[in-house]
């Protein structure tokens, strides 16, 4: 009896380990920091990004997430969707331009200041937030007023659009990052100033405006800063930030993240309309080949799927598209016209499709070279195989059956049969032949060659001609 209670005792207290709550873990105390990395150009992809890393750190109950940035820019479509998720965001969210050398300008001063702390790592640099329109007109030209010019009345040296549509689109800018400088008691002055004059800002005097709270070297550092703050969240709630001893995790971005950003570099995307049209082409030149046209098809739609999500200029799309389908017709009908003026329109296309530079999205100057370059060889080759071609004997057709030598197989009186081209042909001449005889094609009505006895073979009757 004893050994019984002794045995249940045993598998009671094992039980009671196994089945004992575990240490909370860092998550449940909430000592997690996640970051978040914003590199390059402000896009559809940055959007899915930074809403599924949101995402993620409310389900891990994470204490803060770091949100560096290191942009030129981008889309305001794609902007305006981020600082909408940071603005609900129920996790503090704390933004740092980082590392040295960084910078977050245009797109990227506004996700700073709609971020609950603001933070720069020395040697950086914010502003330039001036909204640039595709198609907008060039500062300089004359109507626009420059950015040196002043006005006569109050002596500011703030601009004032003369175009409708560029004051609209201006003044919403202001009352938006306004709003943003004002939520996060921010200077607000300052942030206009970024907008109507493009004005930018190092780290330190960043700091000084009251444009950003602190200043740090490492994400490290910026924990230790930040522990003890409190920062007001969505719907009134105020949270007390404690990441002074927090675990830091990056987040990557995931593979539908990745194959966006992938596919809306302006380069990827003109490539995959290069490769999905002449790859239709292709399966039209040859039905049945089935692999060009299915590549060609997909290509062709993640194209203009991501040409469709970029800043592009439909004008400029058209020149391209033209471009190529002028160098399309080249290779049918070949002519120096066509060929030379799809390079043209091409190269012109390239030159306007990504005009507006504040977006941060541009076609590689090397790349457009090269396609220039390789459909201008295309041309080159083509038009060689023209003159060639024109120059050299006819291979085909009853042009090329002349001259040919043929043996006489029968013969009766002015016509005959003969074998030529490994094949026997209804024959008929004005001479007389006999079976063996080797003879000359004239000429070839119908199927009925003309043949004549060749020159070696009368030179007794007259000479050679």
């Amino acid at each position: 009896m004893q050994a019984v209670q002794a045995t249940l005792a045993v598998a009671l207290a094992a039980a009671a380990l196994v089945f004992s709550p575990l240490p909370a873990s860092t998550e449940e105390n909430g000592k997690l920091v996640l970051t978040i990395a914003i590199d390059g150009a402000i896009g559809p992809a940055t959007t899915g990004y930074v809403k599924d890393a949101l995402a993620k750190a409310r389900e891990r109950h994470a204490e803060a997430v770091i949100l560096r940035l290191n942009t030129p820019g981008g889309l305001a479509s794609s902007m305006r969707e981020i600082i909408a998720d940071v603005l609900a965001s129920p996790v503090p969210v704390i933004g740092y331009v980082a590392p040295s050398g960084a910078h977050a300008a245009s797109a990227g001063t506004y996700i700073l200041y709609a971020t609950h702390i603001a933070a720069m790592a020395p040697g950086t640099n914010l502003g330039a937030a001036t909204p640039v329109q595709i198609g907008s007109p060039v500062p300089g030209l004359p109507g626009i007023p420059d950015k040196g010019d002043k006005d006569k009345k109050n002596g500011s040296q703030q601009p004032e659009p003369t175009d409708a549509m560029t004051a609209k689109v201006t003044n919403d800018a202001v009352a938006f990052i306004r709003s943003l400088a004002e939520l996060r008691g921010r200077n607000a002055d300052w942030a206009e100033k970024a907008v109507r004059e493009a004005a930018s800002l190092s780290a330190s005097a960043a700091l000084q405006a009251g444009v950003v709270e602190l200043i740090a070297r490492s994400p490290a550092e910026l924990l230790r800063k930040v522990d003890g703050r409190t920062v007001d969240l969505v719907n009134g709630d105020r949270r007390h930030l404690a990441t002074k001893d927090a675990t830091i995790e990056t987040i990557d971005p995931g593979w539908v993240s990745q194959f966006l950003s992938i596919i809306t570099d302006p380069n990827v995307a003109l490539i995959l309309l290069l490769v999905g049209t002449y790859g239709l082409l292709f399966e039209f030149m040859s039905p049945g080949a089935v692999a060009p046209g299915v590549v060609g098809t997909i290509c062709l739609l993640l194209g203009l799927y991501a040409l469709n999500l970029l800043p592009i200029s439909y004008a400029g799309l058209g020149l391209m598209m033209l471009g190529i389908a002028l160098l399309t017709i080249e290779a049918f009908n070949p002519t120096v016209v066509l060929g030379l003026g799809g390079v043209i329109a091409f190269v012109l296309g390239a030159l306007m499709l990504f005009r507006n530079e504040a977006s941060g999205y541009r076609l590689s100057w090397t790349f457009v070279g090269i396609v220039a370059s390789m459909f201008t060889g295309l041309v080159l080759i083509v038009l060689g195989s023209l003159r060639r071609a024109r120059k050299g004997p006819a291979q085909v057709g009853a042009q090329a059956m002349r001259g040919l030598p043929a043996e006489v197989l029968d013969w009766n009186d002015i016509e005959g049969h003969v074998f030529t081209q490994g094949e026997r042909w209804q024959a008929r001449s004005t001479e007389a032949f006999k079976p063996g005889d080797t003879v000359e094609v004239a000429s070839i009505t119908d199927l009925t060659l003309t043949v004549r006895r060749r020159p070696a073979l009368r030179g007794g009757e007259g000479g050679v001609r």
